[in-house]
């Protein structure tokens, strides 16, 4: 029986802030307001034999709040973005333009100072290919969405740059399906995932 990896995004906090590297805001009152939104279809991920969630306090607040109660998993923390962290792209790309444009085009790349878009895949990767199979069952995992994407670029063995095409929501769901370095992405229907996980 193949694993079944579940992940949801975490809530975000005020769409008024800019998205920036390694954000480790709290959630505010609109995250808040979404995670109770979206309870109704992500409750029960709760009933999974496992359950993980990034470092992030978003990523705990929403695991907690959707009753997950998860353990953190260092390796579900966001790509180090060293000297860019905490600011937006537009901020980057106005203080080094160059180096921007190495990095989005160069997955091997870190001109930042921190960690490679190739190395942050594999880490989530690695992280994924070692979950406890046993005889099947289900995890689920709270995370940002760059790890959702992070993930599913491993899981699918699509190309780095398929990173920038995929747009992970807040609060939304995927599940990767099977094991060892062998993995399939499953859509379902809520009413699926509310008798199946």
């Amino acid at each position: 029986m193949p694993l079944r990896v579940t992940f949801v995004a975490a809530a975000r906090s005020s769409t008024l802030h800019a998205e920036r590297f390694e954000d480790d805001l709290p959630l505010d009152q609109a995250g808040w307001n979404g995670v109770l939104d979206a309870s109704p279809a992500l409750l029960p991920l709760a009933a999974a034999e496992l359950r993980y969630c990034a470092p992030t306090p978003r990523s705990r607040a929403t695991g907690d709040a959707l009753g997950y109660a998860p353990l953190v998993q260092l390796a579900l923390r966001d790509c180090d973005m060293g000297r860019w962290r905490g600011m937006t792209l537009g901020e980057a790309m106005a203080r080094e333009p160059s180096a921007v444009d190495a990095w989005l085009a160069d997955p091997r790349g870190a001109p930042h100072g921190g960690e490679s878009l190739l190395a942050f895949i594999h880490r989530v990767g690695e992280w994924l290919d070692t979950r406890p199979v046993g005889d099947g069952g289900q995890i689920v995992a709270v995370a940002e969405p760059a790890v959702i994407r992070a993930a599913l670029v491993y899981a699918l063995k699509v190309p780095p740059s398929t990173y920038w095409s995929l747009d992970v929501r807040p609060l939304s769901a995927v599940a990767l399906v099977g094991r060892d370095g062998r993995w399939h992405l499953r859509f379902e229907t809520a009413r699926t995932r509310h008798s199946r996980i």
